[in-house]
């Protein structure tokens, strides 16, 4: 790195840092500087296997990040010990991931992870792992024995930081052994099973929106809807009698939890029950506009699944925090523990029963 004093170049001067422990908390307050956004769920972490793990943290996709600083280890010592610790991180379930990240973080982890990335964590968590060598600088032994492995497809790398001086001011400077923009091996951490959220086999996630469909039609004849295309449709038809749905209006607003009372037909076809009394929902007063030409094929229409309103809010109640379950899917099964928790305890309902 140089510094351009007029038209000269001037290198500034490397320095070693002042404690590699300095390091440590760079990171851990700012993973970025690693190059992609990372969330830090664990730092110190304690393992089966003797020392603690430096850094542990998860990415946007869901997938964990094992940083272990160098400091004074021997090459084969800081390779043998990165690598124990992933083979104890891959044996992670998604259970084991959310009490890590809770003990850490001073707010619930999927509040966190929506501050970092945007969005509600992915259904799964680990499915692949990435190991890190963190350094200020690294022996050619070990470069040797990371690009060894890394040949063999181990997720490992090492990644360098300088530190430079220049007049008062003091910077970091990042290198890779491995470039980013080379082809970077993942690890599949094994069974998949115990990584994704669990389903109680009951409770389905519905966004009620698109088109010209309006939740007061809905609220007050009690009904979602659904279609337009193959992946809408096909959503709505999949909601089985007796099913729980938790209905999200776009863009983030939980309105209601309900029960099917029957499966889903055509608009065209589709009744509500009113009073205790199936009557035609096409036959109400509506203030949407619901596509129901019989020749449209079934997965382009307009599908209407009849629900019992356990309960139901106006779109100006609707209930929304950092961290709840959100989808494009007009229905899909709703795995997430904290968004059932939060809802279930907002409307006031057993999210068991």
């Amino acid at each position: 790195m140089w510094r351009i004093d007029g038209d000269e170049p001037k290198p500034l001067a490397t320095s070693v840092l002042p404690a590699e422990k300095d390091l440590h908390e760079f990171l851990k307050r700012d993973p970025s500087l690693l190059g992609d956004r990372l969330l830090v769920i664990g730092s110190e972490v304690i393992t089966p296997y003797g020392p603690r793990l430096d850094l542990l943290a998860i990415d946007a996709e869901g997938d964990l990040n094992l940083l272990e600083l160098k400091r004074d280890k021997t090459p084969r010592e800081v390779v043998a010990q990165v690598l124990d610790y992933g083979s104890w991180a891959s044996t992670l379930s998604r259970d084991d991931i959310i009490d890590i990240a809770t003990k850490h973080l001073d707010q619930p982890f999927e509040a966190a992870f929506e501050d970092v990335f945007g969005s509600a964590p992915p259904d799964e968590l680990n499915g692949d792992l990435n190991l890190t060598i963190v350094a200020a600088e690294l022996d050619a032994s070990s470069e040797r024995i990371v690009s060894y492995l890394r040949d063999f497809g181990v997720p490992i790398n090492a990644v360098f930081f300088s530190y430079l001086e220049d007049d008062g001011r003091r910077y970091l400077a990042r290198s890779w052994l491995t470039a980013s923009d080379d082809e970077t091996p993942t690890a599949t951490t094994g069974s998949k099973k115990s990584k994704r959220a669990a389903w109680n086999g009951k409770d389905w996630y519905i966004s009620f929106g698109g088109g010209e469909r309006v939740w007061d039609d809905a609220l007050k004849f009690g009904f979602v809807a659904g279609g337009g295309g193959k992946v809408w449709s096909h959503g709505m038809r999949s909601l089985p009698k007796d099913a729980r749905v938790w209905v999200n209006v776009p863009p983030m607003r939980y309105v209601a939890v309900g029960r099917v009372l029957a499966p889903a037909t055509r608009f065209e076809n589709a009744e509500v029950r009113i009073g205790g009394t199936w009557t035609p929902l096409a036959a109400q007063t509506l203030q949407g506009n619901y596509p129901s030409d019989p020749d449209t094929e079934d997965d382009k229409a307009e599908w209407i699944v009849p629900v019992e309103w356990i309960e139901a809010r106006p779109l100006d109640e609707g209930f929304w925090e950092k961290g709840l379950f959100a989808s494009t899917h007009s229905a899909c099964k709703l795995r997430q523990e904290f968004t059932l928790g939060r809802l279930a305890d907002h409307f006031g309902i057993d999210k068991d029963e």
